[in-house]
């Protein structure tokens, strides 16, 4: 088994639904961090949600979370596991004002 620290950043420029990080195959990861910023010095909001790829279903993280002008918002507060192709998303509700940056382990199984 190889571990690999991680982090997987973006900046949401548009008000579609965002791959923010997608497990690898053979691999789980372990999500220690996820925090969304404004950036833009405006008010505005943010929903983050988990693709469960073995049930084929999707869960929220957070339903549409409003985040302050120049602010960072912390969105776990115990680890979250992902299995192979489960996906983070987030959907802005402007575009080109929030950032969000997980921090992981990838634990690939050998």
């Amino acid at each position: 088994m190889s571990n690999v620290y991680k982090n997987a950043s973006v900046d949401l420029t548009s008000t579609s639904k965002t791959n923010v990080y997608t497990c690898p195959s053979e691999t789980t990861a372990i999500v220690k961090s996820i925090r969304v910023t404004e950036d833009s010095g405006n008010n505005d909001t943010v929903a983050v949600e988990l693709y469960d790829n073995s049930a084929e279903a999707t869960f929220k993280i957070t339903g549409t979370l409003t985040v302050s002008a120049n602010t960072s918002t912390e969105l776990l507060t115990v680890p979250l596991i992902l299995e192979e192709s489960d996906i983070i998303k987030a959907t802005a509700g402007t575009a080109n004002r929030i950032h969000v940056v997980m921090s992981l382990l990838q634990i690939k199984r050998d």
